[in-house]
Order: structure tokens, then C-alpha cells, then sequence
């Protein structure tokens, strides 16, 4: 292969996998030539050749064939003379300083492989509402950089609700207010393959130096470690290590520490001596701010688009598990309606995001909030969607009315025969005034959202 062809390949992978796994996995690759259809390339290591031949094989090889289409396989081998990261085989002589690669953070010698920074995960992009003000207000008082007064801050929750984001908001502010600290952020995965290639180039005095001397130390999904007995080990000694001498430490994971399973009681018990917080579900506020948000810095790129009244509200109320899904879910409506040249109408949004809405559905039925509503307001079923027009009975049919709307995909003729035969413009009568009142009523708008909740659940 020839240089030219190799560095083209090499463009290729970058935007493929990204710059951290690029400059980590791929760029110490050298190329050693084709025989019999297998193409060879020089490793560092044999446990850096087994992982890239696992994880970036596949994606290798596809590339290379668009080259030369007689590879069939790729090889990794390890040279009589060590490659330094470089790719290039060691050589005596002083050693000359490296320039600092992003992604990373340590000294020339020995680098500690860190999660590429998001720019769009800062504090001021973080819609912080209640189910996520504490941990947002916990993550800025670390980000202050100040003295620590709680250690680890741990952050859990599921996916797609801010943990991440956080985690992101923090490095970047500590980079940006103290960039002479030493701020590591990785995931617990790329954490264990460090450790295993330092045991396995019986490298761990580095390793332990390494990880010692970091100033602020932040490690993502740390559920990833349990049940690896001694990635687990070298964690308790590393996070000992670093509050013995008051550095700050931040995790997060999927779960309470006391509900990861396969966790070492004496790590469980490390995690659960600092701050400890919850990033609750999204609810209907929060993830509507979210979507405002967001729509702020889609008018820049789509200025002309018409976005109308309803379509907001509407995905807030459908897609409620994931605030990713929910951002994604926002981003192909504005860049589809700019295709098409059409105003973003709720017509529009359920024929764009119809699978989406499938995914989200929620698997709840008219006879059940219905059921749901009259337990709530104590009222009979019969009275509910029968003729009577007192308040008492007329308010919590609007209600269940507008939860049918937006929790279904019936449509508004067919609630209204769920509800005693009546048409589908006093549905939407109904619909609508509940919408207003939830703006205005304090009440109502509680009602609504622990219905909501109550039958999500």
C-alpha cells in the first residue's frame, strides 16, 4: 500500500470511529505490506493488536479493500524492535517533548486515553428543571474547582438524562477556569484497557503513577467494572489514593451504587460516602424546556421555517423516556420540513416521526385512564362518560379527554365515542381547555401530571 493510499485510509477512519479512538488505536498502525491477500500492519503490543482487530477490524478491512479489493484479512504483528506511539521503532537518544493531543491529558511517556469533550455539553445548554436542579447545583459547586467538600459526587440515572452532559459541563468548566489542573474524564472501559495493557507490559508502576497524580478525576458508566474482579481492585486503590490526598472524584453510572450488581461491597461503600444523586425521569416542563431550547439554536440554521403551535407540546407529551430520543426526534423534523419546504404542523410531525412515536407509544388504553381519571377525581365510570354536564363530572371528562389525545394514537372521532357518542369537535373542545388551564391552574396542571405519571407507570 502506498503512503498516499494509507494516508487517505487514514482521513477515512478518523470520521469513521472519531479523533480520541483514531489517535488512540489507529494512527500508531504501520502499515508493513500485502502477501496473499493478507494486509499486515505493526502494533505496539500484542494486547493493542488483539483489541484493534476485535473492535476496529471489521471497519479496517472495509476500507482497505476499497483499495486494493484482493485483501481478504488483516494481520497484526508485533516488531523486533518496539513502535513507539508514534508508529515509528524506538531509538536511543533523548527523548523530544510532545505537543499535547487532545483527548488527552498526563505527560509525553505515558498518556491516560480520555472521552473526547462534547462542545454542546456546557452548563449554559443544561435545562435544568426538578427532576435534575440538585444534581445540576451539585455539579457546579465541583465545577467551582473550590475546596472538596464532597467525595465522589456520583451521578445515576438512566439513559438519555443528563448524566453525561453533566460530566461534560464539568470538565469543561474546570479546563476553562483551572486549566493548570490536571483533569482526567474517561470511561470506566477505556479505565480497565489501560489497566490491562499495563499489566500486560508489566507497565502497572506507571499506571499507578498516572492515575495517583491527576488533580480532578472523572470516570463515566462505571457500572462497566463490576464482576472484573481486578479492574475492581486497582479502582478501590486508585480512588483511595486520590481522597487520601483531597482530589476531586466524580462517577456516574446507571444505578445507585447500592443497586449495581456484581460490585465490590468495599467499592459500593467508597461510592455511597459522598454525595449520592438522583437524575430523576423528565417530566412534562422540563422536557418542554428542553425542546424551546433546542429550537433556539435550530432557527439559526432553518430561519425561514414555520414551526406551529401544538408540535412542541405534543412530542413533550409523546416522547417521554429519553430526552436523546426526544432531541434526535427534533432534529429530523426541522432538517425533513426543510426538505420539503412545508411549516413544521402537527400533521406534518406525525407523518415525519411515525416510528419514532411506534417506539415511544405508550402502551395504555381509553378504558384505562378512563378508570385512572375516576379514581382520581372519586367519581363513577358511568357518570364520567355519561350526559351529565355538571362541573364536577365535565372537568375530569376534559381531563381524560386530553390524556387520551395525547397518550393514544385514537383519533378524536374515536375518543368521542369512548365517551358516550359525543363528536370529535367537543373532544377538541375539551383538549384544548384542559391545555389552557394547565398554563393557568395550578391544580389542574398537577392533576394532569400525576395521571400522567401514574398511568406511565
Amino acid at each position: 500500500m502506498k503512503n498516499d493510499d494509507w494516508g487517505q485510509l487514514k482521513q477515512e477512519l478518523k470520521q469513521t470511529i472519531g479523533s480520541n479512538n483514531f489517535t488512540t488505536w489507529i494512527a500508531p498502525l504501520e502499515p508493513v505490506g500485502v502477501e496473499d491477500g493478507v494486509m499486515s500492519f505493526a502494533v505496539p503490543t500484542s494486547f493493542f493488536g488483539s483489541y484493534v482487530s476485535q473492535t476496529f477490524g471489521d471497519q479496517l478491512l472495509y476500507q482497505i479493500k476499497t483499495i486494493d479489493p484482493s485483501v481478504r484479512r488483516v494481520n497484526f504483528t508485533v516488531p523486533q524492535k518496539p513502535l513507539t506511539a508514534n508508529g515509528g521503532a524506538t531509538t536511543s537518544g533523548p527523548t523530544p517533548k510532545r505537543e499535547a493531543t487532545p483527548g488527552y491529558q498526563g505527560s509525553s511517556e505515558s498518556r491516560i486515553p480520555t472521552a473526547p469533550l462534547d462542545p454542546r455539553f456546557k452548563f449554559d445548554t443544561f435545562v435544568v428543571g426538578k427532576p435534575n436542579e440538585l444534581a445540576h447545583a451539585a455539579a457546579k459547586r465541583v465545577a467551582e474547582g473550590g475546596p472538596v467538600t464532597f467525595n465522589p459526587l456520583f451521578l445515576y440515572g438512566g439513559v438519555g438524562l443528563g448524566k453525561t452532559h453533566l460530566m461534560h459541563a464539568i470538565a469543561w468548566e474546570l479546563k476553562d477556569q483551572k486549566p493548570s489542573l490536571n483533569v482526567v474524564y474517561l470511561s470506566a472501559e477505556q479505565f480497565m484497557y489501560r489497566f490491562v495493557q499495563a499489566l500486560r507490559e508489566r507497565k502497572m508502576m506507571d499506571f499507578k503513577e498516572m492515575f495517583r497524580s491527576v488533580d480532578v478525576l472523572m470516570v463515566d458508566d462505571v457500572q462497566f467494572i463490576a464482576g472484573k474482579d481486578s479492574t475492581q481492585e486497582e479502582f478501590f486503590h486508585t480512588f483511595n489514593a486520590l481522597v487520601d490526598q483531597r482530589k476531586q472524584i466524580i462517577i456516574s453510572a446507571d444505578s445507585a451504587p447500592g443497586e449495581i450488581e456484581n460490585l465490590e461491597e468495599r467499592i459500593r461503600s467508597r461510592l455511597q460516602c459522598g454525595l449520592v444523586v438522583d437524575l430523576h425521569p423528565t417530566n412534562y416542563e422540563l422536557r418542554l424546556g428542553i425542546l424551546q431550547s433546542k429550537v433556539e439554536y435550530y432557527r439559526d440554521q432553518y430561519p425561514d421555517l414555520v414551526l406551529q403551535d401544538g408540535v412542541l407540546e405534543f412530542l413533550a407529551h409523546r416522547i417521554t423516556k429519553n430526552v436523546r430520543v426526544l432531541e434526535g426526534a427534533l432534529t429530523r423534523l426541522f432538517a425533513f420540513a426543510s426538505l420539503v419546504g412545508q411549516e413544521i404542523s402537527l400533521e406534518l410531525t406525525q407523518d415525519c416521526l411515525a416510528d419514532v412515536l411506534r417506539a415511544s407509544e405508550r402502551q395504555v388504553t381509553i378504558e384505562e385512564i378512563q378508570r385512572q381519571v375516576s379514581d382520581h377525581y372519586n367519581i363513577r365510570l358511568s357518570d364520567l362518560v355519561g350526559p351529565k354536564r355538571l362541573r364536577v363530572y365535565a372537568r375530569p371528562r376534559q381531563v381524560a379527554m386530553f390524556l387520551c389525545k395525547q397518550m393514544t394514537s385514537r383519533s378524536l372521532p374515536e375518543i368521542g365515542r369512548r365517551f358516550g357518542g359525543r363528536d370529535h369537535t367537543t373532544v377538541m373542545h375539551g383538549v384544548r381547555r384542559i391545555e389552557e388551564l394547565c398554563r393557568n391552574d395550578v391544580q389542574i396542571a398537577e392533576d394532569v401530571e400525576l395521571l400522567r405519571r401514574t398511568l406511565e407507570e
